[in-house]
């Protein structure tokens, strides 16, 4: 019923731990895969003991690599996770509960666009406010999670970026064009079982993060700011 892609770049250490999280999930998956982007200045890490299908790469095609990976996937939902990213282990029954509710995009950092960019922005999730319901938000991270069908949106047009972007591509895509809403479930805190991330606060904040490079703010402005102008209506404008 799901197939997990995650990600491998330069964190090889985590995986064994999402691994054992996702296998230990309340609903667990029917596949996991990973898609690995060797880093350009570390020597390739062996991941063939680890169970799993592996896709290496000999070139880093960022994050898109991991969504074009999740086409292959032949089960109805898909989940993807950061290689930050530890989910508790209730976090894809919480997902199943809302998206058999309603055909959704789903994830655990929800990210409420405030004007038509993206540093001005509201989080929702496990690094923003804990919301006790489901909230809808313009677009997610650390930890997706929907339907198969729901990710073909992301190929329909060209890449407003190949360098970051792709969940606010896909979220912005899916909605315009399939009406698909983005959410974030339930991250009650005094649960975090249900949450998508449990650990994101140390992990992701080591000198490897993405949002540490110094165009990163830049760029993903101009990427909600060209969303918006190819036609996408955000949350707040509704």
């Amino acid at each position: 019923m799901i197939t997990v892609i995650l990600n491998c770049y330069k964190r090889p250490e985590y995986l064994q731990e999402q691994i054992n999280a996702i296998k230990n999930q309340s609903i667990p998956p029917e596949d996991i895969m990973i898609w690995y982007n060797k880093p350009e200045d570390e020597p390739l890490y062996d991941l063939t003991n680890l169970g799993c299908k592996v896709a290496t790469c000999n070139h880093n095609f960022k994050f898109h690599g991991r969504f074009a990976l999740g086409l292959l996937a032949q089960t109805e939902y898909i989940a993807f996770f950061d290689d930050d990213t530890i989910p508790g282990s209730k976090w894809f029954e919480n997902c199943l509960n809302e998206i058999q509710k309603e055909n959704l995009i789903l994830g655990s950092a929800g990210i409420l666009l405030k004007d038509d960019r993206y540093n001005t922005h509201q989080k929702i999730g496990w690094n923003g406010i804990n919301n006790s319901e489901l909230t809808y938000v313009d677009l997610v991270g650390h930890a997706w999670f929907m339907r198969h069908s729901s990710l073909n949106y992301l190929w329909r047009e060209e890449q407003i970026s190949w360098d970051n972007g792709e969940d606010i591509q896909l979220s912005s895509r899916a909605y315009k064009l399939g009406g698909i809403k983005t959410a974030t479930p339930p991250h009650p805190k005094d649960d975090i079982s249900m949450w998508g991330s449990t650990s994101g606060m140390i992990k992701g904040n080591d000198g490897k993060a993405s949002w540490r490079l110094s165009n990163h703010n830049t760029l993903r402005d101009k990427i909600v700011s060209e969303s918006i102008n190819q036609g996408y209506i955000r949350v707040l404008k509704r």
